[in-house]
């Protein structure tokens, strides 16, 4: 077997996200989310269930860091709790919330790992949405002002910043096909939201360079960069269009390129762009953020909204129903070194779900998830020599968890959890990231 070869530097992690994990749901002073409202919707979330208790690591942090520590990686990407920090989403700060994240970063620290921290990953003040959330411009002013607490409060033990995760989430998912939360249907909604995410970022990485603090900062996009299912003009163009709506209405703006016009002129999509916005939105980030899993087939459809519709896949599927398509993310990294000019790139989030099983044996054998691993990795590695900045990887997930609508149906993590002792069991795959990170990985 070939070796998976990667630099001696590169950055091994692993990632969660706070509503996912943390559960905890009504102590320390955390106020409700949108996802706790969306949760008790009818219907909305697989089973009725929600993140209250999730992995319940708001309690078990320390035993979900020594046993990272165990399997050798080098940074955990968590997620901050803007209801546990702010919990009116503005005003008073909770100094529960503040000591929990800081004992994480401590803990982290304790065993030489880095704390990359993600100031927003979904779970938005219920106060918030209540006057509009991400459709009104109001909320780029509360998000600043959270972004500058836990760069006050936290900035001596954060190694790592995130802003922002998958704004095409926030936006189109949350605010267009409402299947997460705030559940709002509404393409003009979706548009307000893409463009208020933006400069949310840009006002965050514009405060954060006064502060004088000086680890990375950067975004983490899940970019879509289809490619057409045939030959013909029409699906060429479709595919163009499927990556200006699903990402670079996020990152050309940031990289200060502007709105592309396939969506702004082509389209006709109002975007509610003020004067100074862009020059905002374009701060210098140190870092894009990649989030990958998959790449689908795009064909013109004139009933869809944008145009396009996405096709059926010949290539094997995860539980999520998924094409597996690692040939995917190679074509997607060259596009982003390129566009970006050579920017550091990391891949924020990478993995697989399928329905594990704690055997007879104590064990998990997990060897799908583990193939899906090792083909991605193989393109990460190769990628690398070639030229592409990939400066790092961190494996979604470390444990399996809330996965959002799909409830606790779904498990992608790398540790086995059971949802009614807690018992945490790593997976043959958490086996193969400590055998890679110690250098002995296989391809």
């Amino acid at each position: 077997m070939q070796k998976l070869d990667f630099p001696a530097d590169f950055l091994w992690g692993t990632a969660t996200a706070s509503y996912q994990v943390e559960g905890a749901g009504h102590e320390g002073g955390r106020s409700e989310s949108i996802w706790d409202t969306f949760a008790r919707k009818p219907g909305a979330v697989y089973g009725g269930e929600s993140g209250e208790i999730a992995c319940d690591q708001y309690h078990r942090y320390k035993e979900d860091i020594a046993l990272m520590a165990e399997l050798g990686f080098k940074s955990y990407r968590f997620s901050l709790a803007w209801p546990r920090i702010i919990p009116e989403g503005t005003g008073k700060v909770n100094p529960q919330g503040i000591a929990y994240y800081r004992a994480i970063c401590e803990e982290l620290h304790k065993y030489g790992i880095k704390a990359c921290a993600t100031i927003y990953h979904w779970d938005l003040p219920q106060s918030l949405q209540d006057k509009g959330g991400w459709t009104e411009r109001f909320i780029t002013e509360a998000f600043v002002e959270y972004a500058k607490v836990c760069f006050a409060e936290l900035g001596d033990l954060v190694d790592q910043w995130i802003t922002i995760n998958e704004p095409y989430c926030i936006a189109y998912l949350g605010y267009h096909l409402g299947v997460h939360a705030p559940g709002i249907q509404d393409i003009q909604a979706a548009i307000k939201a893409v463009h208020h995410v933006n400069l949310a970022h840009g006002l965050a990485v514009k405060a954060y360079r006064k502060t004088g603090l000086k680890a990375p900062i950067g975004i983490t996009l899940n970019p879509s960069t289809p490619r057409p299912a045939t030959a013909r003009r029409e699906d060429k163009k479709a595919a163009e269009t499927a990556r200006a709506v699903e990402t670079e209405v996020f990152i050309y703006p940031i990289l200060g390129k502007g709105y592309p016009e396939l969506v702004t002129k082509k389209l006709g999509l109002v975007i509610p762009v003020k004067d100074g916005d862009l020059e905002t939105i374009a701060q210098k980030i140190d870092f894009i953020g990649i989030n990958y899993y998959a790449e689908y087939p795009v064909a013109f459809d004139k009933k869809e909204p944008f145009k396009y519709g996405a096709k059926p896949s010949w290539q094997d599927t995860s539980d999520m129903g998924w094409p597996l398509v690692p040939e995917g993310l190679a074509r997607q990294l060259r596009w982003i070194g390129a566009v970006s000019g050579g920017l550091p790139l990391y891949i924020t989030e990478n993995g697989y779900a399928r329905q594990d099983y704690v055997e007879k044996d104590g064990r998990v054998h997990d060897r799908e998830r583990i193939k899906y691993l090792k083909q991605h990795l193989k393109v990460c590695s190769d990628l690398i020599k070639e030229g592409v900045k990939l400066q790092g990887y961190f494996a979604w997930s470390f444990m399996d968890n809330f996965e959002w609508a799909w409830g606790y149906s779904k498990r992608f993590g790398i540790v086995h959890v059971d949802y009614i002792t807690q018992k945490r069991t790593p997976k043959d795959s958490a086996y193969f990231f400590r055998d890679l990170i110690a250098g002995y990985g296989e391809g």
